[in-house]
């Protein structure tokens, strides 16, 4: 029974709710909620159909709208840096205001329940709602790589996991709740996540870092759940194609995404069961202690010594490192792998490959994703077909993002595989699904939509562990959102001066050709397989570019990746073990009575 080993009953039950709540896995649990609603971003196309026919908009101007949401979603450098200075309740708590404002904004403007917003209003407006990710994903996600350094891989992979995932539940969702109003998307975009957010704002936060025995364990439980969640999500998606669904059948595979979403809570409450039980037989059944007096090392001897030489030269060298100016130091980096400052970081070549190589990988990708409403509608796909598409890409964005996370923590770790040659593969398998698309082969937009889905969700958890491998964890706020900064950039490019330009002077011919002049304020809109065809050709010439860079960084870390990267977190492991163990013999010399 809980609680039996001390107050025993509803005292000790009370101490377990205490213990679960205080917890690292409870804050994993809400992490993961955070980020299954954090991705609706990637639902851009579900609703864009009803932007550009309530305003008025052509592609271009579209996917300007798309250009501001990607900026939004990745330029969270004003998320990193609050990060820095704020603990994780006020960043999430920022991030759902700014969630809900923006979409709900967006939402009256669609609805036409306020005047119709100039371009510029609705740019601001996606951006300012879209810019909630940043900061859920500095909240949550950075906080738990924090708490788990060594097993950072698997909680990008996991966590980037259910981002991928989001997409695919909050279809389902407001399937169940709106039927198949797409206007009424927008307003469950907007007060979902920052619900989910608010709900968790105490639970996510820093702690003490220590590894526990079976953490990668745990983390795998999480992981089998998931992929449940996957398997279910995908069998959904096949039977929508085949079977016309009711809001009531709607309701009840929500439910049941509703039922594997909450899962999780059970491995957290086992989990910190064990914990307790463990604790509870310390407690009734001490074990004997066997002090044995060791002539202690140098190292050790100096450890909490005032006087100490070591301890005197480390702060003086700690106070010179503080009064230098970090721009003298800006271009004076430390070796790959120890904490990098900010500017060092941001002016190191490998962030600048690494930052080239995103802007074309995940920017032709995301380009990819962003237009699949437009490239189903102009190559002839009924609009079920989208929205299994949209569907698609969620369920492999997710196989991607947890795939990477999880296969390359295990290969790095068994073979010294590098993350870097990762994730050029990976751009290089994504150049297949942009030639589906512009080529139109029969059912390729199906075969394209797993392939770019896979890749777009494989390439985040690898860029931002190679980031937090590469310039250290001190300043891994404001870094991480940094290296989301390429993804704007690409799309920019990619999305609205490439594919967006392309699509309307196809448009524009298509026009032309049958005589008829385009209206102001009318939509402008395409069809057939040159619509995308030349822009998607472009696409991947750059991936394959982004890809050469990025074997750059391969070369140039090769020898970091044979070395023994997570050596500083088990040493710091074991002098924090080092200092707890000498303050406890410290305490039992001072009771132990005089001879």
């Amino acid at each position: 029974m809980v609680g039996a080993g001390t107050a025993g009953g509803l005292p000790g039950m009370k101490i377990f709710a205490i213990q679960i709540l205080t917890g690292p896995w409870l804050m994993v649990f809400g992490s993961l909620l955070i980020m299954s609603v954090a991705g609706a971003t990637y639902m851009f196309s579900l609703y864009s159909g009803d932007i550009k026919n309530a305003l008025g908009y052509d592609q271009t101007t579209l996917n300007l709208l798309s250009f501001f949401k990607d900026l939004g979603t990745n330029v969270g450098v004003l998320a990193g840096l609050m990060a820095e200075v704020t603990p994780p309740w006020f960043v999430l708590s920022v991030g759902a205001v700014l969630n809900f404002f923006g979409y709900f904004m967006m939402w009256l403007a669609v609805t036409k329940k306020i005047a119709r917003p100039a371009v510029w209003q609705m740019c601001l407006y996606i951006c300012i709602g879209a810019n909630s990710q940043a900061f859920a994903n500095t909240g949550s996600l950075v906080t738990c790589v924090k708490n788990f350094p060594e097993s950072r891989g698997v909680v990008l992979g996991i966590l980037k996991g259910y981002v991928g995932l989001s997409g695919a539940i909050m279809t389902q969702l407001y399937h169940a709740i709106y039927d198949n109003n797409s206007k009424q998307l927008i307003l469950l975009i907007g007060w979902l996540p920052a619900a989910i957010s608010l709900v968790f704002v105490r639970t996510i936060r820093l702690m003490k870092v220590t590894r526990q025995a079976n953490e990668l364990k745990v983390f795998y439980k999480f992981l089998y759940i998931s992929l449940g969640l996957a398997a279910f999500l995908m069998i959904i998606i096949i039977m929508e194609k085949k079977f016309a669904f009711t809001q009531g059948e709607y309701g009840a595979s929500a439910a049941m995404v509703l039922i594997l979403l909450f899962l999780p809570i059970a491995v957290v409450i086992a989990e910190e069961l064990n914990i307790w039980k463990a604790k509870q037989a310390v407690l009734n059944d001490p074990a004997p202690v066997t002090v044995i007096a060791e002539k202690p090392t140098p190292e050790i001897a100096s450890l909490g010594q005032p006087g100490s030489t070591s301890s005197s030269t480390e702060a003086r060298v700690s106070g010179d490192q503080t009064n230098i100016s970090c721009w003298k130091t800006a271009f004076q980096p430390p070796n790959r792998g120890e904490d990098y400052t900010i500017l060092q970081a941001l002016f190191s070549l490998d962030m600048l490959i690494l930052f080239l190589a995103t802007i074309c990988g995940i920017g032709g990708t995301l380009t990819a994703i962003d237009n699949l409403g437009q490239i189903g509608a102009s190559q002839g796909y009924p609009t079920q077909s989208i929205s299994t598409f949209v569907s698609l890409v969620s369920i492999w964005n997710y196989l991607g993002r947890v795939g990477a996370g999880f296969v390359s923590e295990i290969i790095l770790t068994k073979y010294k595989f590098p993350r870097p040659l990762m994730f050029t593969l990976i751009m290089l398998l994504s150049c297949l699904g942009h030639l589906l698309i512009a080529f139109n082969l029969s059912g390729g937009l199906y075969v394209a939509s797993i392939i770019i889905g896979f890749c777009f969700g494989a390439q985040w958890p690898l860029l931002f562990a190679i980031i937090s491998e590469i310039f250290g964890l001190k300043y891994y706020s404001t870094l991480y959102n940094f290296g989301s900064v390429a993804s704007p950039v690409g799309s920019y490019i990619l999305n609205v001066k490439v594919a967006g330009n392309l699509y309307d002077n196809e448009a524009r011919k298509q026009l032309a050709a049958q005589g008829i002049k385009r209206q102001h304020g009318q939509d402008l809109n395409c069809s057939g397989t040159a619509c995308f065809k030349l822009s998607f050709i472009i696409i991947t010439a750059a991936t394959l570019f982004g890809a050469f860079v990025s074997f750059i960084l391969v070369l140039r870390t090769r020898k970091f990746y044979k070395s023994d990267i997570y050596k500083k977190f088990r040493e710091e492991q074991r002098e924090a073990e080092a200092e707890m163990t000498a303050t406890g013999n410290g305490v039992a010399a001072e009771k132990a009575p005089k001879a």
